[in-house]
């Protein structure tokens, strides 16, 4: 029987490194800096006291379930055990990763709502060895209002995920593209922010804002919150425009912005389909090294064990 395109694409889960690392667009490639190479790092000897990163940008469709899926999958394939978030009513995140919202028997609302409902009951299994999951519904987008009469109202996720930061060695949140309660909840909760950026002008009008939000976040309910960095996304290589874009959000935050760059590609939208990570539907792709050399920069940089 003839193999899908899907199995033709597939190649060993666990290569970090492929003939596509050196086709990533860089920063450093674009700015013409000196190019950095980010090694393949140490397998640790323990797991545990997990960094909390929130994946963040009040605009949509700018990357942020893409980069949580695919960036969870690469530090996986790292030897990191990896916690997934679904934190946005729209449930994306869990969608991408094939699980039917229609057959939930609980998630992340529930555990909000709920201080007598355990962590250990809503996590869910990945296809990806070393992720799991905890996903989102419809009815998360009732959080805000549900909570407004609750003591420390922006503290309740930090309080769930306290009980897992010792199995884990990172939890990403994919947050939904608004800056209330349930961002708000997730920043608070985060060691660091990590902010998709669309490489388009009109993208760059709402970094302002979110950094506010940030600040604030710091004064109010967590001191320790720091911005990780900001990656730029579907970058094309063949406009003018997207490296102008590139060396304006470089020149607004000159030591955050990330080397790696993730370019359009046709694979991201397959993978949602797919269900699965691009690093196991196309493992051989250039978006696929690109995500793993963000892991490997993350790593490198300090931001996860």
């Amino acid at each position: 029987m003839a193999k899908s395109a899907s199995e033709i694409s597939r190649l060993n889960a666990k290569s970090t490194l492929s003939k596509f690392d050196s086709e990533i667009v860089t920063t450093s490639m674009v700015l013409g800096t000196p190019q950095r190479e980010f090694p393949i790092p140490a397998p640790l000897s323990e797991h545990g006291n997990a960094k909390i990163i929130s994946v963040v940008n009040q605009k949509g469709g700018v990357g942020k379930t893409t980069t949580t899926i695919n960036l969870g999958a690469a530090f996986a394939e790292l030897g990191r055990r990896v916690l997934l978030v679904d934190f946005d009513p729209q449930h994306s995140l869990s969608v991408g990763l094939n699980v039917s919202t229609r057959d939930l028997e609980g998630s992340i609302y529930n555990l909000m709502m709920d201080e007598s409902t355990k962590i250990e009951d809503f996590l869910l299994k990945t296809s990806v060895p070393g992720m799991d999951m905890i996903p989102a519904h419809e009815d998360l987008s009732g959080a805000e209002g549900g909570l407004v009469t609750v003591i420390a109202r922006e503290k309740i996720l930090k309080r769930v995920l306290q009980t897992v930061t010792d199995f884990y060695d990172v939890i990403l949140i994919d947050c939904q593209p608004s800056l209330g309660l349930l961002t708000v909840n997730a920043l608070t909760a985060s060691n660091w922010v990590l902010v998709p950026l669309e490489c388009e002008y009109f993208a760059l009008r709402g970094v302002a804002l979110l950094d506010d939000i940030i600040k604030k976040v710091q004064i109010n309910t967590n001191p320790d919150l720091q911005l990780l960095g900001i990656l730029p996304t579907m970058f094309d290589r063949k406009t003018v425009h997207s490296r102008e874009v590139l060396e304006r959000i470089s020149e607004a935050f000159p030591n955050k912005i990330f080397d790696t760059t993730i370019a359009r590609t046709v694979r991201f939208p397959e993978t949602t389909v797919a269900g699965e990570p691009i690093t196991s539907y196309a493992s051989a792709s250039i978006g696929a090294a690109a995500y793993r050399r963000l892991a490997r920069e993350i790593i490198s940089n300090g931001g996860v064990r």
